[in-house]
C-alpha cells in the first residue's frame, strides 16, 4: 500500500524555538538549501508517521502575514503561493498575545493550521494555566502542547497534522474590523473578484484586508492586474496608515477577548528571566558580561581542545608517512602522502577547536542569551549608523560570514543592510581560527586564548569604526529604529546545541574535502613544477617548495609588497592562496616550509627564525583584516547585486590590513617590542 504524502510548513515569530521543533520531527532527514530566487536559508525534512509520509518545511521567522523584510516576504509566499496541505505555528506559551496576532492573519487566509503551544514547560513553571481545550473551540484550531527541546508532543502533534491533512471543507475565520472598514473590505472584494486570476489564486476577503493593510508585496501584485485602476481608486480615499493601524488594534482586540478565558491564570509579574535581565542588559555590565561571556568561550575552546588537536595531529602524521612510504613512485608518495594528506591534515587539525567555539555560542544561542547580547549592542550600534538588528548577523560572523552576510536580509533598511554587510568581513570566522591557534601557541604560549580573543575584539572594532566612517561619508543617513522581543531564557539541552554545531562545523569538513583540498593540491603542484631555467626533476627534493620552483618565483613577485611588514615569500604566497579559503594559509605555509602537517615542526621553523612575535602577530591582523575567501566575496556581490560595492570591500580591508600590519611591525621594531 502506497503511503499518502503531505507537506507541512513550520511557522511562527522568532525565536519560538521553531528549529529546535523542526530538528525534533525530523532529526538527521535534512536538507538545507536555498530558495528560488533569494539566498534566504531553505530547510526542508521528511518524517513518516504511520501510513503518512511528510515533508516538513522550516519557514524563516515572521511576525505576521505583512511582510516587510525578505525573510517575511519569504515564509507569507510560501504559505499563501504553495499552499501546505497544513501550517503548524509554532506559539509561545509564555507569551500568547504577542504570538496569537500571526495566528489571526493564518485564519484569515484560510489556512489548515495546528497550533504547536511551545515551551509549555516554562509557562507552567511559572504558574501559568492554559486551558488547551477552551483555547481549540474559540479559535477552532488544534492545539497541541509541545517542549521541542525535549521532543515532548511531537507525536500528538504529527496525529492532529495529519488529522487535519485529511479534513474535507475548510473555511477562513474572519476578523470584524468595525463597520467602517468591513464596507470598505466589501467595496474592495466586489472589485478584485471581477480578476479571475487573482480571485482564483488568493481568498479575495484577505487580498482586500492585505491591501487595507498597505502591503508593499500585494499592492505589487494588483498593478498588473485588470482591476488596478479600481482599486487604486478605492486606496485613494482613505488614510492607510490608519487603517493599518485600526486593523492591527482590531486583532489584538480579538486576541485579548479569548487570552482571558484560556489563560486562567497567567502570571504578569516578575519572571526569573526578568530578574537575569537586570544584570545582563543594565547599561552599566551588559556590555562587561558580554566581553566575559565571550572571552570565557574562546578560554575553554582553546584549553579544552589542546589533546584533541594533539590527537588529530598524530593520526594525520601517521597517515602522511604511511601513505608516503607505501608508494614506490615517489612523486606520487609526495603528491599524497606530503601534498593532500599533509595539507588537508594540516586544516584538520584545528577541527576541535572550531567544533567546541561553535558549541559554546550554539549553548549561547540556544540559552536566549544572544538577543540580550543584540539588545546590549544596540545604543553602540545607533551610534555608529546601524542599528541592533545588525548585530545579529555581526554575531553570525564568528561562525561564518557567507551565511551571516545572508542574514542581513532580515534588515528593512536598504543603507542599514549595506553597511553591515561591508563590515561583516572584518568579523573573524572561523575559517582564519587555524592561524591565529598555529601563530599564538608557537608564540605566545599560555596567553594564546587572551591574544586570539584579542584578535576578535580587534575585528569587532574595526567593523564598528568602519560602520561609522562609512555611514558618515557614502552612506549618510539615520539608523532606522530596532525593536525585538526578548525571548525568555531557556536551558539549553546538549543535543540542540550538539546538531547547530554540527551544522556549521560541517560546512568546516565540507570545504577541508573540496575547496581546501584543491588548494593545497595545487600550492604542492606550483612548488614542485621547476621554475624556467631550473635544471631540476618536477618535485624532486631540490626543488619541493624551493625559491626554484613556480611557486617561489610567485612569491617573490608579490614579495616586495609585504616585505614592509616584516614577511618573506613564503607567507605572500601563503596569504594569495587564503583568498580560496583562509584554511589554506596553514596548509600552504606547510608545504612551503616543507612540514606537512606537522603542526610542531613548522611552530619550531617559524620560531627558529622564519618569523618573531611581531610578525606573527601582524600575520594574524592581516589575516583577520584582509580580502576575504572567494565564497565570501562572492556572497557579496550577489547580495549587493554590485561589482562597485563589491570591489570597494575588497579593497579597503586589504589596504586596512596592509596598514595595520605595517604599523604593528614599525612600531614593534622601533620599541624593540618581541625581537
Amino acid at each position: 500500500m502506497e503511503k499518502k504524502k503531505i507537506t507541512i510548513a513550520l511557522a511562527g515569530n522568532p525565536n519560538v524555538g521553531k528549529t529546535t521543533l523542526f530538528n525534533a520531527i525530523t532529526g538527521a532527514r535534512q536538507h538545507v538549501g536555498n530558495w528560488p530566487g533569494v539566498t534566504v536559508e531553505k530547510k526542508t525534512g521528511k518524517r513518516t508517521y504511520k501510513d503518512t509520509e511528510i515533508e516538513v518545511v522550516d519557514l524563516p521567522g515572521t511576525y505576521s502575514l505583512t511582510a516587510y523584510s525578505i525573510d517575511e516576504v519569504v515564509a507569507r509566499d510560501y504559505v499563501v503561493e504553495e499552499k501546505p496541505d497544513v501550517v503548524v505555528q509554532i506559539v509561545d506559551a509564555t507569551n500568547l498575545e504577542r504570538n496569537l496576532y500571526l495566528t489571526t492573519q493564518l485564519m484569515e487566509l484560510g489556512s489548515r493550521v495546528v497550533i504547536a503551544l511551545n515551551m509549555w514547560d516554562l509557562a507552567e513553571s511559572r504558574g501559568d494555566e492554559i486551558d488547551t481545550r477552551k483555547m481549540e473551540d474559540f479559535l477552532e484550531i488544534p492545539v497541541v502542547k509541545t517542549v521541542a527541546n525535549r521532543a515532548e508532543g511531537i507525536d500528538a502533534l504529527l496525529e492532529e497534522v495529519v488529522r487535519e491533512a485529511d479534513k474535507g471543507e475548510h473555511h477562513e475565520h474572519e476578523v470584524s474590523y468595525g463597520d467602517d472598514i468591513e464596507k470598505k473590505i466589501i467595496e474592495l472584494e466586489k472589485i478584485v473578484g471581477k480578476d479571475s486570476a487573482l480571485s482564483g489564486k488568493y481568498p479575495v476577503r484577505w487580498l482586500s484586508v492585505k491591501l487595507l493593510d498597505g502591503d508593499e508585496n500585494i499592492l505589487e501584485k494588483i498593478e498588473g492586474s485588470s482591476v488596478a485602476t479600481q482599486v487604486n481608486s478605492v486606496l485613494s480615499t482613505i488614510k492607510k496608515e490608519d487603517y493599518e493601524a485600526a486593523m492591527a488594534e482590531k486583532r489584538y482586540e480579538t486576541i485579548n477577548t479569548v487570552l482571558p478565558q484560556v489563560c486562567v491564570k497567567c502570571i504578569k509579574g516578575v519572571t526569573f528571566s526578568d530578574m537575569i535581565d537586570r544584570a545582563v542588559t543594565n547599561k552599566y555590565l551588559g556590555i562587561p558580561i558580554f566581553l566575559a561571556m565571550m572571552w570565557a568561550a574562546f578560554e575553554v575552546t582553546f584549553t579544552v581542545a589542546t589533546p584533541l588537536m594533539e590527537f588529530v595531529d598524530m593520526f594525520f602524521g601517521w597517515l602522511a608517512g604511511v601513505v608516503a612510504g607505501s608508494i614506490t613512485n615517489p612523486v606520487l608518495g609526495s603528491l599524497l602522502g606530503d601534498g593532500i594528506v599533509a595539507g588537508v591534515g594540516a586544516v584538520m587539525i584545528f577541527l576541535p577547536n572550531i567544533l567546541l567555539l561553535f558549541l559554546m555560542i550554539s549553548l549561547l544561542e540556544d540559552s536566549g542569551y544572544m538577543a540580550r547580547a543584540a539588545f546590549v549592542m544596540d545604543k553602540l550600534m545607533y551610534k555608529i549608523g546601524l542599528n541592533g538588528r545588525s548585530f545579529i548577523p555581526l554575531l553570525m560572523g564568528f561562525g561564518c560570514n557567507v551565511p551571516a552576510i545572508m542574514a542581513t536580509r532580515t534588515i528593512e533598511d536598504e543603507k542599514d543592510r549595506l553597511v553591515t554587510i561591508l563590515v561583516n568581513p572584518f568579523i573573524s570566522c572561523g575559517a582564519r581560527l587555524p592561524v591565529y591557534l598555529m601563530l599564538a601557541g608557537a608564540f605566545f604560549g599560555r596567553q594564546a586564548g587572551s591574544v586570539i580573543f584579542g584578535i576578535y575584539i580587534l575585528g569587532i572594532i574595526v567593523a564598528i569604526l568602519s560602520a561609522k566612517l562609512i555611514r558618515g561619508t557614502v552612506l549618510k543617513g539615520k539608523p532606522s529604529p530596532f525593536i525585538m522581543e526578548l525571548p525568555p531564557y531557556r536551558l539549553p539541552t546538549l543535543k540542540a546545541s550538539a546538531i547547530h554545531m554540527w551544522e556549521k562545523g560541517s560546512i568546516y569538513l565540507k570545504k577541508a574535502g573540496t575547496i581546501i583540498l584543491a588548494g593545497v593540491v595545487f600550492v604542492w603542484l606550483l612548488s614542485a613544477i621547476p621554475a624556467p631555467g631550473v635544471d631540476a626533476a618536477f618535485a624532486s627534493e631540490e626543488i619541493l617548495g624551493t625559491e626554484d620552483s613556480l611557486i617561489g618565483v610567485l612569491g617573490h613577485i608579490i614579495e616586495p609588497l609585504v616585505a614592509p611588514l616584516g614577511f618573506d615569500w613564503k607567507v605572500a604566497v601563503a596569504l594569495v592562496f587564503g583568498f580560496i579559503a583562509k584554511e589554506i594559509v596553514i596548509g600552504s605555509m606547510g608545504v612551503l616550509y616543507g612540514t606537512g602537517e606537522d603542526e610542531d615542526a613548522l611552530a619550531e621553523i617559524l620560531t627558529a627564525g622564519a618569523m618573531n612575535p611581531l610578525t606573527a602577530l601582524g600575520l594574524m591582523v592581516f589575516t583577520l583584516l584582509y580580502v576575504p575567501c572567494i565564497a565570501c566575496v562572492g556572497v557579496v556581490k550577489k547580495e549587493t547585486g554590485s561589482w562597485k560595492w563589491t570591489l570597494f570591500m575588497v579593497a579597503y580591508g586589504t589596504t586596512l590590513a596592509w596598514i595595520a600590519a605595517f604599523l604593528i611591525y614599525r612600531i614593534g621594531t622601533a620599541i624593540g617590542w618581541g625581537l
